[in-house]
């Protein structure tokens, strides 16, 4: 993605895969804690407004569109982590291995997400891992 553009400029344009297929509409763009740099879009989804987190790398912008170099079906498949929080480095973890993208450094040294039934931000959270949460969202001063 472009490191030039402003992450506040991604919300409200349409989210596109890779075929071109409208996917939804970019509500918040998630930062990363260390770098500042736009790592995260919440893109909302269907008639319910289902919210679905997609890596703005390798994501890029062309013209109004966030074009998404997956297929709609991935997208849609993402992991419920409760949008609008910070990611811990649990759940970003689970995001990188959803979307086949190579795993950073920093999120390999919490481990490999545990498997579970019930959806992420209704499983329970160590007091340590509630300490360290990141990606902050644009604009929101948080």
């Amino acid at each position: 993605m472009q490191h030039d553009i402003d992450p506040r400029s991604l919300i409200g344009r349409r989210a596109q895969d890779s075929a071109g297929c409208k996917i939804g509409t970019v509500g918040e763009v998630y930062l990363d804690d260390a770098t500042g740099e736009p790592e995260w879009a919440a893109v909302r989804m269907g008639l319910f407004r289902r919210e679905a987190l997609v890596p703005l790398e390798p994501s890029e912008v062309v013209g109004d569109v966030l074009r998404v170099p997956f297929e709609r079906a991935l997208v849609r498949s993402t992991p419920v982590l409760g949008v609008g929080r910070h990611l811990s480095p649990r759940q970003e973890l689970q995001l990188y291995l959803h979307y086949g993208l190579d795993v950073p450094p920093s999120a390999e040294a919490d481990g490999p997400a545990s498997p579970s039934s019930a959806p992420p931000a209704a499983s329970s959270v160590s007091s340590s891992e509630s300490d360290r949460d990141f990606g902050r969202i644009a604009g929101s001063g948080s």
